[in-house]
């Protein structure tokens, strides 16, 4: 199976995300060519700013392994990781990373910073732009449609005062 098949999971994911009002962002950990585990963005359900999909994905994958490194498993997200997520992805020896859009604004892994370039002692395999329109879209359209409802509840509000 190639990447866009893997990717496509994540992408799965990350629409799981959307229909609750998360930011579209998916995860899934891949093993011997099986997917082990999956992620998705929770902060918001959950209060929690630890709750990215890539670390939901790789402690799903932990606890499936019984282990913390993941030096055989490959990561598919639909958005370049941040800095935290990136930490975690190094800390678990994850072997390849693979992801959709880039982010300017937060990407570790090429657009912002690269964190795989500082001397770690593990360095992932980074292969960005897997089918990054896609990817790129489900968060444009996510925002679109935010900041629509946004401006009907200001507007809302304005005329209950």
């Amino acid at each position: 199976m190639d990447d866009k098949f893997y990717m496509k999971a994540a992408i799965k994911r990350a629409k799981t995300a959307y229909k609750d009002w998360e930011t579209p962002i998916g995860a899934v950990v891949v093993k011997d060519g099986r997917i082990i585990a999956t992620g998705r963005n929770l902060r918001e359900k959950r209060k929690n700013a630890l709750c990215h999909a890539e670390i939901i994905a790789i402690n799903r994958a932990c606890k499936k392994l019984g282990c913390w490194r993941l030096n055989d498993c490959d990561l598919y997200v639909t958005l370049e990781p941040c800095a935290m997520c990136a930490g975690a992805i190094i800390n678990a020896r994850i072997r390849k990373v693979v992801y959709g859009a880039s982010d300017a604004k937060a990407g570790s892994f090429g657009s912002l910073v690269d964190l795989a370039e500082l001397p770690y002692n593990h360095k992932p395999q980074i292969i960005a732009g897997v089918m990054e329109e896609e990817c790129a879209a489900l968060l444009s359209d996510f925002f679109k449609e935010l900041r629509v409802i946004k401006k009907k509840n200001k507007i809302s509000e304005e005329e209950n005062v």
